[in-house]
């Protein structure tokens, strides 16, 4: 029997005591591990407990709101205090469970993509993830390895096509941030755009420059490679 006549006499007592030093004494010595033997009793016997939730956060968070709400318990009702405080505690864990269920609902699951939907793919395919700091910066200093390659590129270009295709490249590598889409064939119209070379001109020129590109891998100055 861990919540007894004591337990009721003891919040009976809490109510009434004057000071936040003898509420804390009983509710530490004669109160709180009733509390929390009931909602365990609760979590058990009705199967509250579940994966997506440690139990003990659940007890934990449940007794905190049996300790709020011990002013509403009123003795002269006639209803004994376990019977008050078993309703309040059962009522917290299924609401408890119904908001953890709508969270379970809302949530993706990445470890069995079987399951997903064809909503939940595309969703998944279109989420925004922000990148970590690290993450960022190894991204910032490879992009401007891959310039520094391009102008190294520059320097060994000879006609005056070579030289607006390759200015194109390193131009659309320093807004690369600003361009809306990129695939092989849009960094071939942007590029194109970009030098004011027709197709065959740029075809041409990337040529020349694929052979220099090829040569410059072979490199151990840039070290992206």
């Amino acid at each position: 029997m861990y919540f007894t006549m004591e337990t009721q006499a003891a919040i009976i007592e809490y109510q009434n005591a004057e000071t936040q030093l003898e509420k804390e004494k009983l509710y530490n010595e004669q109160i709180k591990y009733a509390f929390e033997k009931l909602v365990e009793s609760l979590i058990f016997v009705y199967g509250f407990h579940n994966p997506y939730e440690n139990t003990r956060h659940m007890q934990s968070d449940c007794v905190s709101f049996l300790f709020e709400t011990i002013h509403k318990w009123n003795s002269e009702k006639g209803t004994k205090a376990f019977s008050y405080f078993n309703v309040v505690a059962k009522n917290w864990l299924i609401m408890n469970a119904k908001k953890r269920q709508k969270r379970v609902k809302r949530n993706v699951s990445f470890e069995n993509r079987d399951l997903l939907s064809a909503k939940d793919k595309k969703q998944i395919m279109y989420h925004q993830v922000i990148p970590s700091a690290d993450e960022n910066l190894d991204k910032h200093e490879s992009r401007l390895q891959i310039i520094e390659a391009m102008k190294a590129i520059k320097d060994q270009v000879s006609s005056e096509h070579e030289t607006a295709c390759i200015n194109a490249i390193i131009t659309m590598f320093e807004n690369v941030e600003t361009l809306d889409f990129l695939n092989k064939r849009a960094v071939f119209v942007y590029v194109r755009e970009i030098s004011g070379l027709d197709r065959k001109q740029l075809s041409k020129a990337l040529g020349s420059i694929r052979v220099k590109y090829n040569a410059i891998r072979e490199n151990d100055e840039f070290d992206m490679f």
